[in-house]
């Protein structure tokens, strides 16, 4: 198998070293895994492509590329230009510091570049390490992703649906923030919502008296919608969560034809 793994959190990040690990044991002794990842942080950037401005992208060891570019960016990168002549069979996205649970999957790099991936016709996973106190403090934050991950890519690859048709279906998986001996199981899980947490900004003034924004996010650990996917992290369980990158809201269609 030849796989392609990308971040948000930049090249040099420790959760994509625990997803070269994941990757390269899922790909085996005969398999290849390829690394075009952002050159610097790209947390937040969702699905954005830099179509305005040219990215440069460096080789920075065989098969391992920084590209100055969102995570959308990294996988046209190698697609259309570093693997053009042997696509993947497979992208991986992460493993991100932080969840991607609920409402932070429509804000996130590391799922942006699973869903170019999906929109090229190639499958694809986020993953991501939910952080809480149960794990914040360990030598190893990413200790639940580096235990379960490879097992969940497998059941995934071998039970999960996987089309090739318009809007193709792409995973969003997040790790609960517990040690690896505290995961429970998979569940199969819709997109939640944390109502009343969403990003808000913190007005500051530079020393040069300059107004500043920054973005301020919200506590990850109050308890969400039963059976969404951030509701099962916090119970102790990886989530799993098929998405599409179509964004129409179909449960409103036939209301709708009353304009017609």
């Amino acid at each position: 198998m030849r796989i392609l793994i990308t971040n948000d959190d930049g090249i040099n990040a420790p959760g994509l070293a625990v997803l070269d690990e994941i990757a390269n044991a899922l790909a085996g002794p005969d398999g290849e895994v390829w690394t075009v990842a952002p050159a610097f942080e790209q947390s937040g950037v969702g699905h954005c492509i830099s179509y305005t401005t040219p990215m440069m992208i460096s080789q920075m060891d065989d098969r391992r590329y920084a590209a100055q570019g969102s995570p959308a960016d990294c996988v046209l990168a190698a697609l259309h230009d570093v693997m053009i002549d042997a696509r993947p069979d497979l992208v991986l996205s992460g493993v991100n510091r932080g969840n991607n649970s609920a409402e932070n999957a429509v804000y996130s790099g590391t799922v942006g570049a699973a869903m170019e991936a999906a929109l090229q016709g190639v499958p694809a996973v986020a993953l991501s390490q939910y952080y809480g106190p149960e794990n914040k403090d360990l030598d190893d934050q990413f200790e639940s992703a580096r235990a379960h991950g490879l097992s969940t890519l497998r059941t995934l690859l071998d039970k999960g649906v996987w089309t090739r048709d318009d809007y193709g279906i792409f995973y969003n998986i997040n790790f609960p923030p517990v040690p690896a001996t505290g995961v429970k199981g998979i569940r199969a899980a819709r997109q939640g919502f944390r109502r009343d947490m969403g990003f808000g900004v913190q007005p500051t003034q530079s020393p040069s008296g300059r107004r500043f924004l920054w973005i301020t996010g919200a506590p990850q650990q109050q308890p969400t919608s039963p059976g969404s996917d951030a509701d099962w992290n916090l119970k102790g369980y990886i989530s799993v969560t098929p998405m599409r990158a179509d964004l129409t809201a179909h449960d409103a269609l036939e209301a709708l034809k009353a304009i017609e």
